[in-house]
């Protein structure tokens, strides 16, 4: 037997809202928090038990890109404000991320906001009215529910409710859909930290006793591990590595995933090893924590009515429907073979310092009504997207995303049938500028 007939049943609306957003990493957060902030009645569904996805469960090390402005700034400052674990609270500090604390705010943030959050519930698909999105439906210990929206955004990262839509999409590298590694970040504890070395890059090359890091961990790391991402925390003795990596992954399907866990739980032990035999200031250290989650990079990129490109990025395009500004980073991919920088990815080599804007079109996706996309689902290059999958600028994305949904959802329009002035007036009311 290949396939089992369901019968048909009623679903009970466990909610009905403005603005339903599925996903609360820092994307579908922003949107979320900013458009209850725009007078919204908001929704946020989140699969896991803690909203941030890779800030928080994900464990990342620290905000990446040089992004300013936006919710972003706001994240950065009142984690600042909140902190607990150094005195004095030092502002130059402020990219680090402690997950347990950013946990607490990020909930406080949405609770300040107004919007009802359902954790432990996953978004299995669409509710469809021919081709317009009405809202979801999940699943949960709660059973099967639907939740109706005036407009609903997409931050799962993976776009799972376009694709289920319908939208077109196709997955990783243009030339052959080949996506980047998946990644399980994990902290060690008992670090000298006077004398310890932290490589930031894969470019970052340093010389220890047995010689160079980034060589050594090649050498006796196995493959596709072998490079050394060490990270500064705000806890004293404590580090974040990323040096965990799986190649030829598919964050979309749950065997890959599974496979991920398994084999970046091996890598672990080896990694702390390799550490205490070879980098300074690590002689006694031990794993701490892992990640509740692997971190995926890549997987669908959608069609909408504008995919932003490599070009753009380097020309640092300043687009008339702007929805995102100064937003900056690198071509960061990983190694589609194994450890380290891709071919094709640029680090140091990257010179475009001045940031870019992001159009509302790359949010709209094509052949369905009703539904934004938010965070690294947006549409793009797979080399402009090694550049916007970060988190700040995801972020910043899901402020115009929710503006935007929560205009239309007042105004009882498609979100595309609403003009980027109109958004953008809202963002420059909070202090969002190209300039």
């Amino acid at each position: 037997m290949k396939t089992i007939h369901e019968s048909a049943r009623e679903t009970s609306v466990a909610g009905v809202c403005d603005v339903l957003v599925t996903g609360g990493g820092p994307a579908g957060f922003a949107a979320a928090v900013c458009a209850a902030r725009a007078g919204a009645k908001v929704i946020l569904i989140e699969q896991a038990g803690a909203v941030g996805g890779v800030a928080t469960s994900g464990l990342m090390s620290h905000w990446t890109g040089g992004t300013r402005g936006g919710i972003y700034e706001e994240i950065l400052d009142r984690s600042v404000a909140a902190r607990q674990d150094t005195e004095p609270r030092d502002p130059s500090t402020r990219w680090i991320i402690n997950p347990e604390e950013l946990k607490g705010l990020m909930l406080q943030m949405l609770r300040e906001a107004g919007v009802q959050v359902r954790l432990y519930t996953f978004a299995a698909g669409p509710v469809l009215e021919g081709r317009v999105v009405r809202g979801l439906l999940t699943e949960s210990k709660s059973g099967r529910e639907a939740w109706l929206a005036g407009v609903t955004i997409d931050a799962t990262g993976d776009g799972d409710i376009a694709a289920a839509a319908g939208v077109p999409f196709r997955k990783g590298r243009e030339a052959d859909g080949r996506m980047q590694p998946m990644t399980l970040m994990f902290k060690v504890g008992g670090v000298d930290t006077a004398r310890a070395i932290f490589p930031g890059s894969f470019e970052s090359h340093v010389n220890v006793p047995s010689g160079e890091i980034q060589a050594l961990a090649r050498q006796h790391l196995p493959h596709p591990a072998g490079h050394t991402l060490l990270y500064r925390t705000t806890l004293p003795g404590v580090v974040t590595c990323n040096m965990t990596n799986i190649i030829e992954v598919d964050g979309t399907r749950a065997e890959d995933l599974t496979r991920a866990e398994y084999t970046c739980r091996e890598q672990i032990p080896l990694i702390v090893d390799f550490l205490r035999r070879f980098a300074p200031g690590y002689e006694q250290c031990y794993l701490l924590t892992s990640a509740a989650m692997v971190g995926v990079r890549e997987t669908r990129h959608f069609a909408a009515a504008y995919a932003l490109t490599e070009e753009d990025i380097l020309a640092a395009r300043v687009f008339p429907d702007w929805i995102a500004t100064k937003a900056h980073f690198n071509f960061d991919i990983h190694s589609l073979k194994g450890a380290g920088l891709d071919e094709h990815g640029e680090q140091a080599k990257f010179k475009q310092q001045q940031g870019y804007t992001i159009p509302y079109r790359c949010l709209l996706p094509q052949g369905v009504e009703n539904l934004l996309l938010a965070g690294r689902d947006i549409a793009g290059t797979h080399k402009a997207h090694s550049n916007y999958r970060v988190m700040p600028i995801c972020a910043n994305v899901g402020q115009g995303a929710g503006i935007a949904a929560a205009l239309a959802a007042k105004r009882g329009v498609f979100p595309r049938q609403v003009p980027a002035a109109d958004i953008q007036a809202v963002l420059q009311a909070q202090g969002v500028t190209v300039e």
